[in-house]
């Protein structure tokens, strides 16, 4: 008589045959190197480039270390046009999410108001909100209004689009869910259609927000007293370029992290999407 063996796996290790699931890299926060690449690669470009331009006169492209240090000295002066850019872009920003979010949603549930909303959309959609930039300043009583109006405009429409699209991207199933469950519309919008569309939202959010900061300097460069863009502006109609292109900078880089804490925001929110 033949005995059979049972072999029999041995603790925590994996059965034959069975797969193994991949770990997840949990996402860096530390810059590619990639990206450093890049930019060191920019850095030692821009200085080689400098070594070829008279330094004792008056470049319009300084040297690193020339920029360095004016970018070290107008700290205080790019800070108080920092506070006073970001107390123009909240108000008109805000206002344009919270409007373009909500009639987006809107638009994108109630046939009607779709019907009313997308072919005006394409028509002054496309239009470039810097168009508005002279007629506000001349129209509206203070700069602040002026320039808070038409970060609104330019943000708006790319938030808008978006969050109706999100809206009509919704499957039909998860509607006739809501309905089974007895949600009222209003519960429907905001426990389904919202959660649903937010991708989207988040989208429109991102593009709104490049544009708003563009628009923003844009506007400051017109008849602002402060302001990033008129830190800009000021230095450059007076030749100082070391200032200028601080200026430049420094204005990439608060864009950058107001972009990136937006990024982290969509994250945290869309956590299912990890």
């Amino acid at each position: 008589m033949s005995t059979m063996t049972k072999t029999v796996p041995l603790a925590g290790s994996a059965a034959p045959g069975a797969a193994r699931k991949p770990r997840r890299r949990r996402p860096s926060r530390l810059p590619a190197w990639e990206a450093l690449a890049l930019w060191g690669a920019l850095l030692l470009a821009w200085q080689i480039a400098s070594q070829f331009i008279d330094q004792t006169t008056n470049p319009l492209l300084p040297a690193p270390a020339s920029v360095a240090a004016a970018l070290a000295e107008s700290l205080p002066e790019l800070w108080a046009g920092t506070v006073s850019s970001v107390l123009i872009l909240l108000p008109g920003y805000g206002l344009a999410v919270a409007a373009g979010v909500a009639l987006g949603l809107l638009a994108g549930v109630v046939p009607s108001l779709g019907r009313a909303f997308f072919p005006f959309a394409k028509v002054v959609g496309p239009v470039p909100p810097t168009v508005y930039i002279p007629y506000a300043i001349a129209v509206l009583p203070t700069f602040h209004l002026s320039a808070a109006f038409v970060v609104f405009i330019g943000a708006f429409w790319p938030i808008f689009q978006n969050a109706a699209a999100g809206a009509q991207a919704v499957e039909g199933r998860h509607r006739d869910n809501a309905r089974v469950l007895g949600f009222s519309r209003l519960e429907t919008l905001v426990k389904v259609i919202f959660p649903a569309s937010l991708p989207h939202i988040f989208s429109g959010m991102a593009v709104g927000l490049a544009f708003s900061f563009i628009l923003l300097t844009v506007a400051e460069l017109f008849g602002a007293n402060a302001g990033l863009g008129r830190f800009v502006q000021y230095y450059a109609d007076f030749a100082d370029y070391p200032r200028m292109v601080a200026g430049i900078l420094y204005t990439g880089v608060v864009t950058w992290l107001a972009m990136s804490g937006l990024d982290a925001l969509r994250r945290r929110a869309l956590f299912w999407l990890r």
